[in-house]
């Protein structure tokens, strides 16, 4: 093994442990590759044969700007997350067994304020998180490259996001998406199957 192998493979045990040690709970087979980044894993439980790619960024926030949250992220049984993955939360968000993320995506139950000529007037970093709604993703999803999931959205079981869209409202089960926003392109009848 090259120097270079032994380091990747110390730089991995760490990351691992650390995220390990960190997370409200974890099952058998969990893998993260660093560098990794996370705040709040306190909030964060993850089933079994999960594994974050390198970049992955996993964000709970109980308090931001004097403001009191009570977030909680719930990553299912075999899922994978691709590189530069971003999950924030300060509600909820539920991703369900056999979801595979694509690369750089994000998903988020909040934003910085709401739209309104008062949050506005408040530099965005200085505005209160706000949700719309819990994030629940059903099992079996495949969320394609560059997505974004929105605040206060259900996605249905089966459902398959295209690269690149961005996830507004609730997307039925077995759909087919893509877009910005993201729009319907069919849905897989799947009592013919």
């Amino acid at each position: 093994m090259s120097w270079k192998e032994q380091f990747e493979q110390i730089y991995k045990t760490i990351t691992e442990r650390y995220v390990k040690k960190n997370l409200k709970s974890y099952g058998k087979k969990f893998f993260c590759k660093g560098p990794f980044f996370g705040r709040g894993l306190q909030y964060v439980s993850v089933g079994s044969n999960v594994s974050f790619a390198h970049s992955t960024r996993i964000e709970a926030y109980d308090a931001y700007e004097g403001k009191r949250h009570r977030p909680e992220i719930v990553i299912g049984n075999n899922v994978s997350l691709s590189p530069y993955c971003h999950i924030g939360a300060i509600n909820k968000i539920v991703i369900g067994n056999n979801v595979l993320v694509g690369g750089s995506v994000l998903i988020t139950d909040h934003s910085h304020g709401k739209i309104t000529p008062e949050d506005l007037a408040i530099p965005p970093r200085k505005r209160k998180l706000y949700s719309k709604g819990p994030v629940i993703i059903e099992e079996d999803v495949w969320i394609g490259e560059h997505a974004v999931i929105l605040p206060g959205v259900t996605i249905g079981k089966g459902a398959v996001i295209g690269a690149n869209s961005v996830v507004t409202h609730d997307i039925p089960p077995y759909a087919v998406v893509g877009g910005n926003p993201a729009k319907v392109i069919k849905v897989i009848d799947m009592e013919k199957q």
